[in-house]
């Protein structure tokens, strides 16, 4: 084990919190600064795949998140009647996978209790507007207020796709998502994520997401896809020209649409694909987000965070920062540049605004779902298990 090294993780997100407490196990003296005076999750339902599960079984947090989640058998989706996604986890080799339907707030419970409970310092308010050199190979955080944290051995951003400790790159998607969590009701499966789809430019879809802190009953997430130039009119319209179109979508939704009075009830959500060309740099190293963000039509964006946290607190057990950091990268860089591509060739397939796409999916693609081998391989790509990305991890899925 290489000596214990001073750390700043910057961001209270998956990323950063997991980073954070992998890290203090391991010896390291680390610090999390936040910008928001409380932190706080954003955004409503996400999924925890076997991947991410395996990292969180490490950190002793598994049964936690497992106990407060609604576990998810399938992903189930029809356009015009057409059954066009028809995943099971039952299909893959290792029986008992399944993925777990987590409000992020719940997720981020469970990794800031646990950061609490390590008596890692959490230092909030602190607006992050970049960082610097200092002692040649020691950097430092600079704040929007003008002021400098002390020097650190090693600065993790976490702070996401807007992250100000990286070069801008990539491209805003011209899809995002409204989000809402509401109160799960009968007529959706209590094990899958169901999806409606008209064309590749209207998405519905109902996640199960288990019992969120404060809640006192099993919730859904509630997510409805839209072009961001189009959100200021749709709050222009009302909630009832809109509950209309989804109604028409999907009957069933009724009893969900009706929990929802005020559109502050629903978060919208922007996308971007980006990956990040140097993802480490001397006594800086992009996780998560930070690194590599795309559309969620993979579901994999809280899971290769956990996954990056973990490899780099592997590599940091080797003899320098430099050293640890270019093995933590060489580590991921492989499965992150997988599943870049594959969320970059299927997001247009689900949204976007063509018409051949879909008119492809729902007459070639859709039927071959449900078969083998397209079956298995869909749930593969779905557990984020495709090119096998626990084995440098050394992390098992039981």
């Amino acid at each position: 084990m290489a000596a214990p090294r001073d750390i700043a993780v910057a961001g209270c997100g998956p990323a950063g919190l997991a980073a954070a407490l992998l890290l203090a196990r391991d010896g390291h003296r680390v610090t999390v600064f936040e910008r928001f005076n409380a932190p706080v999750p954003i955004g409503s339902g996400l999924m925890i795949q076997p991947t991410g599960l395996a990292v969180l079984r490490g950190l002793g947090l598994a049964d936690a998140l497992i106990a407060r989640s609604a576990r998810i058998e399938r992903l189930f989706g029809t356009a015009n009647g057409r059954v066009v996604l028809d995943v099971g986890y039952d299909t893959l080799a290792q029986p008992g996978l399944c993925g777990f339907g987590v409000h992020r707030a719940t997720l981020f419970a469970i990794l800031h209790e646990a950061v609490f409970a390590a008596g890692i310092p959490l230092e909030t308010g602190r607006r992050i507007v970049g960082s610097e050199l200092v002692s040649g190979d020691r950097r430092r955080l600079t704040f929007a207020d003008g002021r400098s944290s002390e020097r650190f051995d090693l600065i993790v951003d976490a702070l996401g796709t807007r992250t100000p400790l990286a070069p801008p790159c990539g491209r805003a998607l011209r899809y995002g998502a409204l989000w809402a969590s509401l109160r799960r009701v009968e007529g959706f499966a209590p094990d899958a994520l169901e999806q409606r789809y008209r064309r590749a430019s209207t998405m519905a879809g109902v996640l199960p997401i288990g019992r969120p802190p404060g809640a006192e009953q099993e919730q859904a997430a509630f997510f409805w896809s839209i072009r961001a130039d189009r959100v200021a009119e749709w709050r222009a319209a009302g909630l009832e020209a809109w509950k209309e179109g989804v109604r028409e979508l999907w009957p069933a939704t009724t009893p969900l649409l009706d929990q929802i009075d005020d559109p502050a009830q629903l978060t919208f959500a922007r996308y971007a694909h980006r990956t990040l060309p140097r993802p480490a740099e001397t006594a800086l190293i992009h996780i998560g987000d930070a690194w590599h963000s795309a559309s969620p039509q993979l579901g994999q964006g809280a899971n290769m965070a956990l996954l990056d946290a973990h490899a780099l607190a592997i590599g940091l057990r080797t003899a320098d920062v430099g050293t640890g950091l270019a093995a933590a990268v060489a580590m991921r860089r492989r499965h992150v540049r997988l599943y870049q591509s594959l969320t970059a060739l299927f997001t247009p397939v689900y949204q976007s605004d063509s018409r051949i796409l879909p008119f492809v999916r729902d007459r070639l693609v859709g039927p071959l779902s449900g078969r083998w081998p397209a079956d298995r391989i869909q749930a593969a790509m779905v557990s984020g298990l495709i090119g096998r990305p626990l084995a440098p991890l050394a992390l098992t899925l039981a």
